[in-house]
């Protein structure tokens, strides 16, 4: 990691800037592969299992017997485990559920909202070296609160075929049944357009890699719904001089080793903590199983060093991190100046690790500085609200007036009628 010191305001924009893949090149990667799955539908998804997993997938389907298998191979610690975190996000996000009540904005004049679930929902996990399974409960667990109808997954299969026996495991019980072997923009593709044996769904969720990110981007364009743009992971670390150099640089770390893409920062008032922490991130970094990834991501992070922490917070604002992490003497001070974060740690033994598994809020977050206008997913994101408003004869005369004002001052004489031969009914 680069270290900046008291960087100017002037200099915080292009310090704010994310690593990534040429936008042109990655366009036109993805747009073609979103073609391809649009116009030939279960022959490319296959096609493209052979190119970018070299695998000769027979079916895209995940079986029921397939399913019963992976139960018997998850360990029991494991199970229980994610049993405890499944049961903390069903509370979390079942809390979040509320009716609105109706309201008579004038006499006679009734209005309220409804809400109602997304029918069609597709969800994607990711897979590759580190299949998150864990992202499983993040999108399941709401989608089912909700009450979705239909409720779709796609994975990446393994280098023999099958799918992680955990993923299958948490989507099992998280009632999830329609399971597809595909993974990358494809998948993305396949949900949103629809194919012989995939559904198409009306909103997508899930976080992903460049490619995945941009094809639900693209996707979004042409009329299928995405919780976010859910791109590489990254956290900033709030750090004063007392923090616990040992603590921010697993924390730091964690989020690196989940690709090289990922960026990790630590803002900080203390030059020394933040020698502190460089030596113990390397130091960490080498017992990684994951160091060759986590090293690439470093590669791209900094750490910064700002005079006061209200600086630092300023500095949080606006980079807008998906995770941030505040390990401060009082973190509540700065807690309550937060203004663009996906989901925030407070105090040290706060670790990110923790909302990413078994606190109960949710780990699909925005990244990218989209936390600057978006939250996390949670139980709307599976709903949309729809309103209602009931008039009685009263109710419009009360208003019918101003309405036919407003039609005709707009020239709009069809609208104005539809009230005036209301009003003269009741004369």
């Amino acid at each position: 990691m680069k270290t900046i010191k008291y960087p100017r305001t002037a200099e915080w924009e292009p310090l704010c800037l994310r690593p990534e893949a040429k936008r042109e090149e990655l366009e036109k990667i993805v747009g073609k592969i979103i073609d391809d799955v649009r116009m030939e539908g279960d022959d490319a998804l296959l096609q493209y299992s052979r190119l970018f997993d070299s695998l000769e997938l027979t079916s895209l389907n995940v079986t029921d017997k397939e399913i019963k298998k992976a139960a018997t191979l998850v360990p029991q610690e494991l199970k229980e485990a994610i049993e405890t975190a499944k049961r903390n996000i069903e509370i979390f996000h079942a809390n979040e559920l509320s009716v609105e009540a109706a309201v008579e904005t004038v006499e006679g004049v009734r209005c309220w909202r409804k809400n109602v679930a997304i029918e069609k929902t597709g969800l994607y996990i990711p897979g590759g070296s580190a299949p998150l399974f864990s992202t499983v409960l993040m999108l399941a667990v709401p989608a089912k609160i909700a009450g979705c109808k239909e409720i779709v997954l796609c994975t990446p299969p393994m280098k023999d075929g099958s799918i992680n026996p955990v993923v299958l495991y948490t989507a099992s019980i998280s009632g999830i049944t329609k399971i597809f072997k595909v993974g990358g923009a494809q998948a993305i593709a396949a949900m949103a357009f629809g194919t012989k044996t995939i559904p198409r769904v009306y909103k997508i969720f899930g976080p992903g890699n460049q490619y995945v990110t941009k094809a639900k981007e693209l996707v979004r364009l042409m009329g299928t719904d995405i919780d976010m743009p859910a791109g590489p992971s990254e956290v900033l670390v709030i750090a004063d001089e007392n923090a616990d150099a040992r603590f921010v640089a697993a924390d730091l770390l964690s989020q690196a080793e989940h690709g090289a893409d990922s960026q990790v920062i630590l803002a900080t008032t203390s030059e020394t903590l933040a020698k502190k922490v460089e030596k113990e991130t390397n130091k960490q970094l080498e017992k990684l199983p994951r160091k060759e990834i986590a090293a690439k991501a470093l590669a791209n992070s900094m750490t910064l060093v700002f005079e006061k922490l209200d600086e630092c917070m300023d500095f949080s604002n606006l980079y807008a991190p998906e995770h941030l992490i505040i390990a401060t003497d009082d973190p509540m001070a700065l807690a309550n100046k937060v203004v663009n974060a996906g989901s925030v740690f407070l105090g040290k033994y706060s670790c990110e690790s923790a909302g990413d598994y078994a606190s109960g809020t949710n780990h699909t977050l925005p990244t990218n500085g989209h936390a600057r206008v978006s939250g996390g997913v949670a139980i709307e994101s599976f709903m949309k609200k729809i309103t209602f408003q009931e008039l009685t004869s009263e109710g419009i005369r009360n208003i019918g007036p101003a309405i036919e004002t407003m039609a005709c001052a707009e020239g709009l004489d069809a609208h104005k009628n539809a009230v005036t031969i209301r009003l003269e009914s009741l004369e």
